[in-house]
């Protein structure tokens, strides 16, 4: 798992009440897939992998959102990936036990993104 230290730096002052479930999110992506690694862009954690994965949008106050820059490109069927416009793609997570319910899905649209980036 790689941790970047400017991210862990984000979340101490990172003042949300979604806050546990961005921290949640986090730790289960990270514990995914070793090749994904994390930074602050846009003033937001963003997952990266031969490219910028997704980044959390850090003002949302009632569920956790992660914006997939090129959502609209990863293969699969994923139905919490929601949007329909021309890349982006996001998927929200309302609390710890809806993180429990898509974490399948969560960690299959990583993988999915990681795939296709070897391919």
């Amino acid at each position: 798992m790689s941790r970047n230290p400017e991210v862990d730096r984000w979340l101490e002052t990172y003042d949300n009440p979604m806050k546990p479930v961005v921290a949640a999110i986090r730790e289960l992506v990270l514990a995914h897939d070793a090749r994904i690694d994390e930074a602050i862009k846009w003033q937001a954690p963003t997952f990266i992998y031969k490219g910028n994965i997704a980044s959390f949008f850090p003002k949302a106050k009632k569920h956790a959102s992660l914006m997939f820059h090129k959502g609209a490109d990863i293969p699969g069927t994923f139905p919490n990936l929601a949007g329909d416009g021309k890349e982006a793609r996001s998927f929200k997570v309302t609390d710890l036990e809806d993180l429990d319910r898509k974490a399948d899905e969560l960690r299959s649209i990583f993988t999915a993104w990681c795939t296709m980036r070897d391919g």
